[in-house]
């Protein structure tokens, strides 16, 4: 019998990508499930759907994050070519993102269509969203929608999840790993009337132990307790359609040296200890005056506040954020070809920052308060031809306090000769104010001296790129493949410079040649019933003045990646086999130095390596059992941490991070779903 949580989940999937393709801002509120307009979808096994809108972007859908483990969003990229997550350094587990071969505070971070993990959020916020919470992940690369803001550069990261409108149900997920790390998460629904219905989504896990596989005196990962919780409410109603949420978290981290570890000069441990306290809240309404052409008007209101309070050593970085943003949409259609959508945001940004960066020479922290309010409006209009031909473009004029006007063009294009074959192209630009305190607060773990330039100048990029897709079939075999190249150039950059001086890192404002390319083909081909393979490959270049003698490659980037995948479910999806292989390529170290030994801090380069990750899943009428393993070829990063054996020395420093800081780690787990209780 096929598994009925697995047919919840294609079922699911069909309904949003329908509410996707509706572009309607009331279907925003609704389902929360539009980004772009959409003419058609292509669906493939493994659940990674390619939106055939203007835009380039997918969909990867509830079924294919439970391919692997998928503790938080940050774990949702295994089996994605197309999006690296790498730790930032060896002592405080920050993740960031890398898409087009940047860092992750040029892609804009959407949760249901609302910006979010900005800031100070930034480098653990892919921490913040437990996997079984998400309906589902779009992906938009390049240039994105106008709507949404300014702030996408390279893409657009959105996150759905589960909806309390959905049929009523109950689900239950448990998981434990040999690192003696539990977690437990629980979401359910209820219906009240035609109208009305309430959720709830809650999230508990706890890493009870240190782990020092390599030896060195710190432990591979910190030990992580993290509470949240999500109730949320909504009403549809014929003509008028709302909905709330709030969200609740409270992290605490502890990492450095092991609790069992004794320097041997008698000097207490070096420690890392980060608690955090985020709120969260949104409300949505929209009014439909004209279902037939999707007329509406909608407004969106929410507001966050993030307070984190961090120890690095003897260093302090204590950071308050508060961040209101407000958005009125208006869309309409005329004759399914012409599609308007216009709309004005407000957003208002608030840091309060108590940091220590150099405790030898003060004792009392530095206060500082930044304070930013941006007023925009946009228009977009989208020409759909039949679908062979479909044009977006739209422009945003935007105001900061700060910073002054921002004049936001983009435009895409897709042409489909052929219901197989299909091009796509796009431009614009993009801006983002920094926040380096906030977005590089994990450069505390080292003895490196922070120096921050006092003139640091907005961040502005362009961005434009092509590529196409064909689908045939081979011996009635379906073969997929597609093929995109990217180029993204900065006329004003932040830059944190690490190879400057190997004690220090100097964070400025550049207005130097900065570019990155980003070349990508990927194949699918599906060989027999139930299985499915594939495989990419990844060419980036990205390259900036780190030296001042000229262009060089970005350090801890690799230039090249490859990716297989492997996705087998026989017996009508009862058993779900799924194994990613992936080889990492190449990359550049910052200047190393000489020790007094005449020995080097580290490489100048790092050699590639491979990583094997593997699932099998059980699946039954209302509840799954799985079991897997990461990073089974036991790859590690050799020395991580420079200086470990003092780190209260002047060559400490655990931000030099290109690969894996753990071995092979086994995980087992359980699903239980059960829809339509009531």
């Amino acid at each position: 019998m096929l598994n009925f949580a697995t047919d919840m989940n294609r079922l699911s999937s069909i309904l949003l990508l329908a509410a996707a393709a509706s572009g309607a801002a009331a279907q925003t509120v609704a389902d929360d499930s539009l980004s772009v307009s959409l003419g058609e979808v292509n669906v493939t096994p493994l659940n990674v759907v390619k939106l055939r809108g203007a835009s380039n972007s997918q969909l990867i859908s509830a079924a294919e994050l439970k391919r692997a483990a998928c503790c938080n969003l940050g774990e949702s990229f295994t089996t994605n070519p197309s999006v690296d997550v790498n730790y930032s350094d060896a002592a405080t587990g920050a993740r960031q993102i890398r898409l087009l071969g940047l860092s992750g505070q040029y892609v804009q971070m959407l949760t249901e269509n609302i910006p979010n993990f900005r800031g100070a959020a930034a480098p653990y916020g892919l921490g913040y969203v437990p996997g079984p919470w998400m309906q589902s992940i779009q992906v938009s690369k390049g240039a994105s929608s106008v709507k949404n803001g300014y702030e996408s550069i390279t893409g657009q990261i959105n996150v759905e999840m589960k909806k309390p409108q959905a049929d009523p149900s109950l689900a239950l997920n448990m998981y434990y790993d040999m690192m003696n790390k539990l977690e437990a998460n629980a979401d359910g629904n209820l219906h009240f009337g035609e109208n009305w219905s309430a959720g709830l989504l809650a999230h508990y896990e706890d890493k009870f132990t240190d782990h020092d596989g390599n030896g060195d005196g710190f432990a591979d990962m910190p030990k992580v307790r993290q509470i949240s919780a999500m109730p949320r409410v909504a009403y549809l109603g014929r003509n008028y359609v709302f909905q709330a949420a709030a969200k609740f978290l409270d992290e605490r981290r502890r990492g450095g040296q092991t609790s069992h570890h004794r320097n041997a000069d008698g000097a207490p441990r070096y420690r890392i200890d980060i608690d955090t306290r985020r709120w969260e809240g949104f409300a949505k309404n929209a009014y439909i005056f004209d279902r037939d052409n999707s007329g509406n008007v909608a407004l969106i209101v929410s507001a966050s506040h993030h307070d984190q309070d961090a120890l690095y050593g003897e260093r302090r970085c204590d950071i308050d954020q508060t961040e209101v943003y407000a958005s009125l949409m208006f869309e309409r259609k005329w004759a399914d070809i012409h599609a308007l959508s216009a709309g004005a945001s407000l957003n208002h940004d608030r840091y309060r920052i108590n940091s220590l960066l150099d405790p030898g020479a003060a004792t009392e922290p530095t206060r500082s308060r930044s304070d930013e309010t941006v007023g925009g409006a946009y228009a977009q209009y989208t020409l759909n031809l039949d679908d062979k031909l479909v044009a977006m473009g739209g422009v945003r004029l935007d105001h900061s306090s700060r910073y002054g006007a921002m004049f936001t063009p983009r435009m895409h294009l897709r042409y489909n000769p052929l219901a197989d074959l299909s091009f796509h192209a796009s431009a614009g630009k993009g801006y983002r104010s920094p926040h380096p305190l906030a977005e590089y607060s994990y450069l505390l773990a080292s003895s490196r001296q922070i120096d921050i330039s006092g003139d640091l100048r907005r961040e502005s990029a362009w961005n434009f790129g092509i590529g196409g897709d064909y689908t045939f079939h081979p011996f009635g075999k379906r073969t997929a493949i597609s093929a995109e190249y990217y180029h993204t150039t900065f006329t004003s950059q932040l830059m944190a410079n690490l190879d400057i001086d190997p004690h220090a890192v100097y964070i400025y404002s550049s207005s130097g040649k900065s570019y990155s390319h980003a070349f990508q083909v990927e194949l699918t081909v599906e060989p027999a019933e139930n299985l499915t393979l594939s495989a990419a490959w990844r060419l980036t270049d990205v390259k900036a003045d780190y030296t001042g003698h000229g262009l060089t490659q970005k350090p801890l980037t690799s230039r090249h990646k490859a990716l297989f995948s492997a996705g087998f479910s026989p017996n009508m999806g009862l058993w779900q086999f799924d194994v990613t292989c992936a080889l990492n390529g190449s990359g550049r170290m910052p200047t190393p130095y000489r020790l007094a030994d005449g020995a080097m801090s580290w490489s100048e380069t790092y050699r590639p390596y491979v990583q094997l990750n593997a699932q099998i899943t059980r699946n039954f009428r209302h509840w799954a059992i799985y079991a897997g393993g990461e990073n089974l070829t036991n790859y590690r990063q050799p020395h991580p941490i420079a200086g470990a054996d003092n780190p209260w020395g002047d060559n400490f420093d655990a931000t030099m991070i290109y690969g894996p800081l753990q071995g092979a780690m086994v995980y087992v787990g359980f699903r239980y779903n059960i829809t339509k209780y009531l």
